[in-house]
């Protein structure tokens, strides 16, 4: 392990410098929430987040922060694509900041922790929330604690498991970052290209609103159930309202992007939600993503009078003797779609269509019906490619591990001949017929020009 440090006085919670194969400003909230919990939790400390990636910070640039600053911790932040910098910051911080010890957390930890014991690292957050997980590193750095719930810390040279699961924070606790600490201009630039068919929506900003933590369906290459546990836990309408009042008071946002792996789970709890914007004269365009299962006529019906402009749906695929590897919640037929593209279309949202291609037991040809039904009723969809997560142990080697990112064939692992290959890769990088024009249905309220188009 690291050195032993004491108050830390100084700490870095950074993700590492990166080319992002995807964007989803939800996946980067983490980022920032660990950090506000950290400033809580060590008031005399001087917590610094980096997004390298999204700031465009070169080596140079974060070289000369760790040897100006000297942070007592670093909190690296880890994700499916996120391995080709993270050796290289490693070596950064060893050579220009050596005494600090080194905590990684996210969401390829949390699926395999293991591969992360080639790094010159001292933990690494395997389950629990980032927050509970990076606290409960720093502690055992500080020698206050002979373990670390859900971390695996090194002493000594050798790795060792955690005893018990990472702790889950009660959603009251949850730090909620305000606007200027997040550089959403950034954000702007990598959404402004709806071909890329990133998560936000183009020449609009957005207001990440981070609802719910864990998810009862149950998805085999879903990480939320085996960091967060299949119990799901949730803001209250009331809080969640008033974050995105005081955000949007405090900077120039359009619309609300709610981020939670089902958000329309709680049907109380979205009644409740609805009932409360459609009486404030629904002021706030928003978005979220869900199941088709949990989704009703009735419920989107409301939805649309509180202001919502997109759903997005984990659809996988249409075919039925595919729909069999899912769980049953995600065996839907293109009835179902029907009923689905109906009710957004009265209710004026916009469908969005997450589609897995290479699902194991589906074909190249089923991925290619999904998606011409969900753009035959007037759906946008989203194509991934399957990452057989069951195969990424901890042996394999950083490039290896790097495939699994949602957006190449890994090699060995699909039975597809080179014609379907490209088939396949056609679909991700393809020219793409359905790009949004929802922003249309957002009113324009930012200065930034970058926002507008050409």
């Amino acid at each position: 392990m690291g050195k032993i440090v004491d108050e830390p006085r100084k700490i870095l919670v950074i993700w590492p410098p990166q080319v992002l194969s995807y964007f989803n400003a939800g996946h980067h909230l983490a980022l920032y929430q660990v950090t506000g919990h950290l400033r809580a939790v060590y008031p005399d400390a001087q917590v610094t987040a980096i997004d390298a990636s999204v700031e465009r910070l070169t080596w140079k640039d974060l070289g000369s922060r760790l040897f100006q600053e000297r942070y007592d911790v670093i909190a690296v932040m880890n994700e499916f694509d996120g391995i080709d910098g993270l050796r290289r910051l490693v070596s950064y911080a060893r050579a220009l900041n050596p005494d600090a010890p080194i905590v990684t957390f996210g969401r390829l930890s949390g699926v395999n922790p293991r591969f992360f014991e080639r790094f010159d690292i001292d933990a690494i957050v395997e389950n629990g929330d980032f927050e509970s997980g990076v606290v409960a590193a720093i502690e055992a750095f500080r020698g206050r604690a002979a373990d670390a719930a859900g971390v695996h810390l090194r002493r000594e040279g050798s790795w060792a498991a955690p005893k018990r699961r990472g702790d889950l924070l009660p959603a009251e606790d949850w730090y909620l970052p305000t606007p200027d600490e997040i550089p959403y201009g950034h954000y702007d630039a990598l959404y402004f290209d709806d071909a890329n068919k990133f998560c936000g929506i183009p020449r609009r900003r957005e207001l990440v609103v981070p609802a719910a933590r864990g998810c009862p369906v149950g998805c085999s290459y879903c990480e939320v159930p085996l960091i967060y546990t299949r119990k799901e836990r949730r803001l209250t309408v009331e809080r969640t309202l008033q974050y995105i009042e005081e955000s949007f008071a405090a900077a120039p946002f359009e619309y609300v992007a709610f981020y939670a792996p089902t958000f329309t789970l709680d049907k109380k709890w979205m009644e409740e939600l609805c009932r409360e914007l459609t009486g404030r004269g629904s002021p706030y365009p928003w978005k979220c993503a869900t199941t088709v299962h949990h989704l009703s006529e009735g419920m989107i019906r409301s939805m649309g009078a509180a202001g919502c402009v997109r759903i997005s749906v984990g659809l996988e695929t249409l075919d039925p003797q595919e729909g069999a590897l899912l769980p049953r919640a995600k065996q839907k037929s293109a009835m179902d779609l029907d009923r689905l593209s109906a009710w957004c279309k009265e209710s004026g949202i916009e469908l969005n269509c997450f589609v897995i291609v290479g699902l194991p037991g589906t074909t190249i040809e089923g991925a290619e019906r999904t998606i011409e039904a969900v753009q035959e009723r007037g759906g946008r969809a989203r194509p991934t490619v399957y990452a057989p997560w069951e195969l990424a142990g901890p042996d394999l080697l950083d490039h290896e591990m790097a495939a699994f990112n949602r957006q190449l064939f890994v090699p060995g692992t699909h039975a597809l001949t080179d014609e379907e290959l490209a088939r396949g890769y056609d679909i991700v990088f393809g020219s793409q017929p359905d790009v949004t024009q929802v922003f249309e249905n957002i009113p324009a309220r930012a200065a930034d020009p970058a926002l507008r188009p050409a």
